[in-house]
């Protein structure tokens, strides 16, 4: 069975980065097209970014050059960077390992 697990959220100040991170188990996350996205109060789940099987990163337009998507096969995990933090940066971020959802870890972003 395959399990996505987020960590790296809390609480954050604005104008700072946070670096979030997705462990994958059961599975290779180098078989998956592996994506980050986020849910804010009030608001649709958005989609942020991903990177593909053949480690291609792809971007949603308004977060390119503020969100970084990495890939560590040897970690088996995929990490999210991201700078330059707003307060409406505040959300539960969400990874996904194909169809495979974790259950979010909370960021807050708060002087």
């Amino acid at each position: 069975q395959v399990t996505v697990v987020e960590s790296g959220g809390g609480l954050a100040q604005p104008g700072g980065s946070l670096r979030l991170s997705c462990t994958v188990s059961g599975g290779a996350v180098d078989s998956y097209t592996m994506g980050w996205f986020r849910r804010a109060p009030g608001k649709e789940r958005e989609f942020l970014a991903q990177v593909s099987k053949n480690g291609d990163p792809y971007y949603r337009a308004t977060f390119q050059g503020r969100v970084i998507i990495s890939r560590d096969s040897a970690r088996n995990t995929v990490d999210l960077q991201i700078h330059n933090l707003e307060p409406e940066d505040t959300a539960v971020y969400y990874c996904k390992a194909g169809t495979i959802w974790g259950q979010g870890t909370q960021v807050t972003i708060s002087s």
